[in-house]
């Protein structure tokens, strides 16, 4: 199967809860928030359906804050779940001030703030031009929220996933050891496998490979970088095929 970069009419795109702390150590910095926002907005307003996951890391990183705190793995995860949960809340307040409706679905039972997570429900939000925020991840212990947004996308028909990162897309090497590091346009999935590079966690990447579901890493930090992606551009590298 060839890699072709084209238009697409609905992703899903996955942030990292790190990425909403912006220059903070943790936390939400509202500037990052806004920034999203507009971003979202503009792919919005580019006539993309859009779905996002957010993970929780800003907070609490349940892998690490087990082994570091000392709390059993399944409470530490469950943290980390609520963690999302307040990103998820932040997203949709930012990104409603843009003038894009705006709804939270979570994976645990949270009835007074967001919408459990319901299949047909969520399509039907974006079929309405709705944007979605799935939060708490699967809603269970031990999986990542990179593994949350590749079911969140193969659930709702989504044609893609948009991994925003803050590097320009994948390398053969680490271009801020090396300087003759080399970015791929476009990648195999078995490529990625045979060279070992780190697009997602390993059950993600799986998913996205049986599934045929393609990946777009790309530098969140430029702006434009979303909508140029996401409408068939040059931006990032995209990862597919067999």
């Amino acid at each position: 199967m060839n890699i072709e970069r084209r238009a697409y009419k609905r992703v899903l795109i996955k942030l990292s809860g790190e990425a909403l702390a912006g220059s903070f150590d943790h936390g939400l910095d509202p500037k990052v928030l806004k920034y999203i926002a507009t971003e979202v907005a503009a792919v919005h307003n580019a006539g993309v359906a859009i779905a996002i996951v957010v993970g929780g890391g800003n907070f609490v990183r349940g892998e690490t804050f087990s082994v570091e705190g000392g709390i059993d793995r399944t409470v530490a995860d469950q943290m980390g779940m609520l963690g999302t949960l307040m990103n998820s809340l932040a997203l949709q307040s930012a990104i409603e001030n843009q003038g894009v409706q705006t709804r939270v679905q979570s994976a645990v039972n949270v009835a007074q703030v967001a919408e459990p997570f319901i299949r047909r429900k969520a399509i039907r939000h974006l079929e309405k031009g709705r944007v979605v925020v799935f939060a708490a991840g699967t809603g269970n212990p031990y999986f990542t929220t990179d593994t949350a947004s590749v079911l969140r996308a193969l659930e709702i028909d989504a044609e893609a996933i948009v991994k925003a990162t803050k590097v320009d897309g994948i390398y053969d090497k680490d271009p801020k050891k090396h300087t003759d590091a080399k970015r791929y346009d476009v990648l195999q999935f078995s490529e990625a496998i045979d060279k070992r590079l780190g697009v997602m966690d390993q059950t993600a990447f799986t998913m996205c490979r049986e599934h045929k579901m393609p990946i777009i890493v790309l530098d969140f930090n430029q702006p434009g970088s979303l909508v140029d992606a996401i409408t068939g551009g040059p931006t990032g590298t995209i990862v597919g095929g067999e």
